[in-house]
């Protein structure tokens, strides 16, 4: 066995035997043994509670009850720092374990719908980073390695995981922060805690907010006759139903007719466009953002919803094939 293959073999063998360790003594893993552990640390209980937090993300432990915890103990300024910080020093080691142990081997094996999900999710970059870091319904903890798997750039992976986790590591230590401060009965503790229910109520509507941001961006008619014109290499995928494509609308010539309930299974059908602009068109646009949240999960790069569809295609007079 080479060198290179025994350090795999040992790494793996210490990870699983942590993350083993780490799910048998779960429960504790305590808020309150937390703070035992810090009063014992002294002054350099931030260090020791950062390198708690990095351990805990890589070993797949809650992260939520030590940045609450750290709002507790250190306040809500050097609490989020201290958790933030902790949090990205241990996601970027479980990505670089991922990318050492296993990256080159996906990369090998990976075909099909996996490989173009990588594809997307490596085209996207930071922006899908961005996305998964400020919607918080994807397990973090995995999340870390699976990343760790693309070829993302580890510049794109720490500095926009430190950004955009930072408003739900504000939101739970202040939490942390505003829990304490009622415990001891401090003054102004109703209004601090009212903030802190407000901070979670943006938390918890940030998905949809950034969902209406990462819609696919919208293309007017005038500019796609002005591209079909110059022959520029673009797809027109119309995902109307087959009455309507040779209707009374007509389509656009050349257009390619895959019904958007017949999208999923036919979807093999635009391989070849998996990198190269596709411009959707239906009979406003409401069906076409559709289709294009659902090509996006497939890994398609470049997609363009039609605003108003052949609705405002037909309302500038220009051509249409029945």
């Amino acid at each position: 066995m080479s060198f290179a293959k025994l350090m795999r073999f040992t790494l793996i063998v210490a990870l699983v035997a942590g993350i083993a360790l780490a799910a048998v003594n779960r429960e504790q893993f305590s808020a309150a043994a937390l703070e035992g552990w810090m009063h014992e640390a002294g002054v350099v209980a931030p260090l020791i509670f950062m390198a708690l937090y990095a351990a805990a993300t890589v070993l797949f432990l809650p992260g939520s009850v030590l940045t609450i915890t750290g709002g507790a103990l250190f306040g809500p300024v050097w609490g989020t720092f201290y958790s933030l910080t902790g949090a990205t020093v241990g996601a970027t080691l479980a990505f670089l374990i991922a990318r050492y142990l296993a990256s080159a081997w996906v990369a090998r094996k990976a075909g099909g719908r996996l490989k173009q999900l990588i594809e997307g999710v490596e085209t996207e970059s930071w922006r899908f980073i961005a996305f998964v870091r400020l919607v918080p319904l994807f397990p973090f903890n995995l999340l870390n390695y699976a990343l760790g798997l693309t070829r993302i750039k580890l510049s794109h992976f720490i500095i926009t995981s430190y950004i955009c986790m930072l408003p739900g590591a504000i939101a739970f230590t202040y939490l942390g922060y505003a829990g304490r401060e009622a415990a001891e009965g401090s003054a102004g503790s109703i209004q601090k805690g009212l903030l802190a229910l407000g901070l979670l109520a943006l938390i918890v509507f940030l998905p949809r907010l950034i969902r209406r941001m990462r819609r696919a961006p919208m293309l007017g008619v005038e500019e796609l006759k002005r591209k079909l014109d110059a022959g520029e290499d673009l797809l027109v995928l119309d995902v109307r139903g087959a009455k309507d494509f040779c209707g009374e609308q007509g389509h656009i010539a050349a257009a390619h007719s895959i019904p958007l309930e017949e999208l999923p299974r036919r979807v093999t059908e635009l391989d070849a466009w998996l990198k190269r602009p596709i411009a959707i068109v239906c009979r406003t646009d409401k069906r076409s953002a559709t289709a294009a949240q659902l090509l996006s999960a497939k890994g398609f790069s470049d997609i363009r919803v039609t605003r108003g569809g052949m609705t405002e295609w037909n309302r500038n007079g220009f051509p249409v094939e029945r």
